[in-house]
């Protein structure tokens, strides 16, 4: 049976109580009144990282579980915020709601930056008149809309200063080059054949193996770098996520390994001791039951 959904009073009704919640921790609970922004950073990259796992996995319980904790995380740096009188939750909502209005001109009028109302549904101010931001009120498909946002990105008074800035430095180094390849795509800067990607991917790969057999680390490393580089390129430009191609073929490797483990276990004889034909027919019986 599918969960009743719940009304927008219910949902703001829901919202509060959480934040009542995370107030009275903030004052009463010996260890939430210690956190700090700093002492935080480490949970929130788990629990970011906790709800990946359950997205990839389409794990639905886990996935609601994990959404909680994430914005718990994010009410509480908000509530350190307006601690330090700096900002609070309603600046967080109000800043995310004013920049998705400013870079939807195809939807919003521009005049309802800033507006705390939301509009009603059959309110004309959802299409914006075509004098207003004429520049990008033409988006009819997502890759138009992709391309406005990096531009609209850069003419916002707080925005990136170039259109790279806007990737973190922190991602994780497959997603980051993912980001950057898409990031620059959406400014013209792209292969003009997805099909001309793969000369690249071979010349790269032809590059990686000399260096390979020179044996020089250095030089091989960075031709490693080119190579898995223009091979997330390629992915993008076929449209697949090489992270989440790379995840799941991580899941599928553990499964099958476990297979082989625990058939080791069940007849007594430790993977050291088994021969790799022995693990590979393991491995191929594993294969066969997914």
């Amino acid at each position: 049976m599918e969960n009743k959904m719940h009304s927008r009073e219910e949902k703001l009704e829901a919202f509060g109580r959480l934040l009542d919640v995370l107030d009275q921790l903030r004052d009463k609970c010996p260890w939430d009144k210690k956190q700090t922004n700093e002492s935080l950073r480490p949970n929130t990259i788990e629990e970011t990282f906790e709800l990946c796992d359950a997205l990839i996995k389409n794990d639905t319980h886990n996935i609601c579980k994990e959404l909680g904790d994430v914005i718990m995380h994010v009410m509480f740096y908000s509530r350190i915020g307006a601690e330090n009188h700096d900002f609070d939750i309603a600046d967080v909502c109000n800043k995310e709601a004013d920049k998705l209005i400013f870079r939807h001109p195809h939807i919003y009028h521009p005049s309802q930056v800033g507006k705390k109302e939301p509009l009603p549904l059959d309110d004309p101010r959802f299409v914006a008149s075509p004098d207003d931001n004429s520049e990008f009120q033409n988006a009819k498909t997502s890759e138009q809309v992709l391309k406005n946002w990096e531009q609209i990105k850069l003419k916002e008074k707080d925005g990136n200063k170039s259109v790279l800035s806007g990737v973190p430095d922190s991602l994780p180094s497959l997603i980051k080059a993912y980001r950057i390849q898409d990031k620059a795509r959406n400014v013209g800067f792209d292969w003009a054949k997805k099909e001309d990607v793969w000369e690249k991917v071979h010349e790269e790969l032809e590059e990686l193996e000399e260096e390979l057999k020179k044996e020089d680390k250095e030089k091989s490393t960075r031709e490693l770098g080119d190579f898995l580089f223009s091979v997330i390129n390629a992915a993008r430009l076929y449209k697949l996520n090489p992270d989440n191609a790379l995840e799941h073929t991580n899941q599928k490797f553990i499964r099958r390994f476990n297979y082989v483990e625990n058939h080791s276990i069940r007849i007594g004889k430790s993977l050291t001791e088994m021969s790799l034909s022995e693990m590979d027919e393991l491995w191929n019986e594993a294969k066969k039951q997914e």
